[in-house]
């Protein structure tokens, strides 16, 4: 009975594919049971596409984030603070990709019988695991699982005696320091975003969609070795450039339009930000003139960059710079926030940064990786001027990730 299956089950060691070695996964989850131990967490139900990914190098096309409900996302790794090891579910579709594509040693896949909800399953397999005893976290402030699956989670938890709380932020607080072969990640991630930034002002002309600078910009990350991105990249253009984030349509760029590009190069997951502005013929001189003094607070920001830096710094010294250009009444955003492993829908890391968020005494700690955003209405309804970099903050000092020029990009 389903030899086929087996002798694919039987060769998979000689497959597995993982994008880290075992020793950078058995950090992240000393430093993940660390978080829980500081709150006195026993066991952690990890939920998250991220988290799962994270420890484990789990990635698939599909988590359940939205399906029907015969397709309840209950799928997950549960981990004891006072284990070395973790137990990884999953659905019988993915008995395979997640032999494959992760370190994972102890995979349960649900019984076939009832693999479409794998909760009745896990509990009982962690019952007898000993794995039911203190106070259970949950990644409650995420989108999976959905509402109704994690209030499920809850009370049959509950109803083994256990506490409940959420505890998304554990692992979101270990992934906010990146390790050295991270940090490679995303230095590769910049390498491809910058190509495809380059593959999009080559595209921009008269009568060309926004959906065509789109694919060809995806299509030369991809074959520089990039994946997709955890938002679909914007192209905006005409009118359409004073909005922020939509999605590429059939809209024919015209001469006269400025066109706006936001996208994301990624590497094993880890995601590098940069926008720039194009603007297809002769600009007016007001509309040039404003893009390049909102666009020149990257230049008043790079001297005071460095690792520890408190976030303050840097937001004031942009407000000041605004100030003194007096452009801040037309700011739309002037922040930033985390990057680093993504999946759909998001690409923007829990860390966020602005003057009305940001707490004194917050700082930019080495080995942390933040996108800032320079956005703001131009004139004569031309569109936003928007332009991001990502700024990599290292052990040794900082920088800002990609080298393209910020200006307006005057297109013949």
């Amino acid at each position: 009975m389903r030899k086929n299956f087996n002798e694919v089950l039987a060769n998979v060691e000689n497959h597995r594919e993982a994008p880290f070695p075992r020793e950078e996964y058995a950090d992240r989850l000393t430093r993940v049971r660390a978080g829980m131990a500081a709150r006195k967490l026993d066991l952690l139900f990890v939920s998250a596409p991220e988290s799962i990914f994270y420890l484990t190098g789990f990635q698939a096309e599909w988590y359940q984030a939205q399906s029907g409900r015969p397709f309840p996302p209950s799928s997950g790794i549960a981990i004891r603070a006072d284990r070395d090891d973790f137990i990884h579910f999953e659905t019988p579709s993915e008995a395979i990709l997640s032999r494959v594509s992760t370190i994972s040693s102890d995979i349960r896949i649900f019984p076939i019988g009832t693999r479409r909800d794998g909760l009745t399953f896990i509990i009982d397999e962690l019952r007898a695991a000993g794995y039911l005893k203190g106070t259970a976290g949950l990644e409650r402030y995420n989108y999976r699982p959905n509402p109704i699956v994690s209030e499920q989670y809850v009370l049959a938890f509950q109803k083994e005696g256990m506490a409940v709380v959420d505890a998304t932020d554990i692992i979101r607080e270990a992934r906010h320091i990146k390790s050295p072969l991270e940090m490679k990640c995303i230095e590769e991630a910049t390498r491809i975003a910058d190509i495809g930034m380059i593959a999009a002002k080559e595209t921009i002309r008269p009568g060309v969609t926004e959906l065509e600078v789109f694919g060809e910009m995806i299509a030369a990350m991809t074959r520089a070795g990039g994946e997709f991105p955890g938002i679909l990249p914007p192209v905006m253009s005409g009118f359409r450039a004073n909005c922020s984030h939509p999605i590429a349509t059939r809209k024919k760029i015209a001469k006269g339009e400025r066109v706006n590009v936001d996208v994301c190069g990624v590497y094993n997951r880890y995601h590098s930000n940069m926008a720039r502005g194009f603007f297809v013929g002769d600009p007016p001189k007001d509309v040039l003139d404003f893009h390049n003094r909102v666009a020149a607070v990257f230049k008043a920001i790079e001297p005071v960059l460095r690792p520890g830096m408190e976030v303050a710094t840097l937001i004031d010294t942009a407000h000041a710079y605004y100030a003194e250009q007096g452009l801040l009444d037309e700011a739309y955003w002037i922040g930033g926030y985390e990057l680093g492993v993504a999946f759909p829908p998001d690409w923007v890391g829990p860390f966020i940064y602005d003057k009305s968020i940001s707490k004194p005494g917050e700082k930019f700690l080495p080995m942390t990786v933040v996108n800032h955003e320079a956005v703001f209405f131009g004139p004569r309804q031309s569109g936003l001027s928007l332009t991001i970099d990502t700024f990599i903050f290292s052990a040794e000092g900082a920088r800002i990730a990609s080298r393209i020029p910020r200006d307006l990009c005057v297109l013949d």
